[in-house]
């Protein structure tokens, strides 16, 4: 799967890819049956989804395609390749996280215990920093989310992943207040949320060190 030279064989970097898709949408959508705070950007997603009555994927995939915009701009300039990677990547991601949190109710995970819930949410916030730390270290195509959090971290803070995570995180969380402000109720964001907040950054780290220690960053 990898190259003399350590990088991944073209094979091995779709495998790897599939991989951290599979990975993500599992802690996205285990995080999101669980009702015990998905990662912020998800859960910004859940609420404009309730405040819209729109499906979840439907939600994730115009999201998505608002913050494409928002990279192209931190860019300066519309990288057609890179923007169509990021169609290519959220087309699936975004519904397979609605499909897997639907099909995760058969298992009824919503009712179990609070501590062995809570010790669910936190492994799929996990799953979400893991799955992440693969594909940008890939760096083939990624979720716009994640390219964002990428460009900041690269472009304007030397390679800082929890800074860069934090900076990311602004805009999901003013989405999630406008949400609140204007149906006074509140989805997804309990103790994962927080997890996320303060920790995602970490997680990335984290399995940038020790998942796949071979695969580098393929910088910007």
């Amino acid at each position: 799967m990898y190259q003399d030279n350590g990088k991944p064989t073209i094979l091995g970097d779709c495998i790897l890819l599939i991989i951290s898709i599979i990975i993500n949408s599992l802690g996205n959508a285990l995080t999101v049956s669980l009702n015990l705070g998905s990662a912020l950007w998800t859960a910004s997603a859940v609420n404009m989804a309730h405040l819209f009555h729109m499906n979840l994927g439907n939600i994730l995939l115009l999201e998505g395609v608002a913050v494409v915009l928002v990279n192209a701009a931190l860019l300066r300039e519309f990288d057609w390749h890179r923007m169509l990677g990021n169609f290519i990547f959220m087309v699936p991601f975004s519904y397979l996280v609605s499909g897997i949190a639907q099909a995760l109710t058969i298992f009824h995970i919503q009712q179990l215990s609070l501590v062995p819930s809570v010790i669910l949410d936190v492994i799929g916030v996990m799953m979400i920093g893991c799955g992440i730390s693969i594909y940008q270290r890939i760096n083939l195509i990624l979720h716009p989310n994640d390219d964002l959090m990428q460009i900041i971290r690269f472009k304007y803070l030397h390679g800082n992943a929890v800074l860069a995570s934090l900076a990311a995180f602004i805009t999901p969380i003013t989405i999630i207040i406008i949400c609140v402000l204007l149906q006074h109720h509140i989805w997804a964001v309990n103790i994962g949320t927080v997890v996320a907040l303060l920790f995602q950054g970490a997680f990335i780290a984290f399995s940038d060190r020790y998942v796949f220690k071979k695969l580098k960053h393929q910088r910007l």
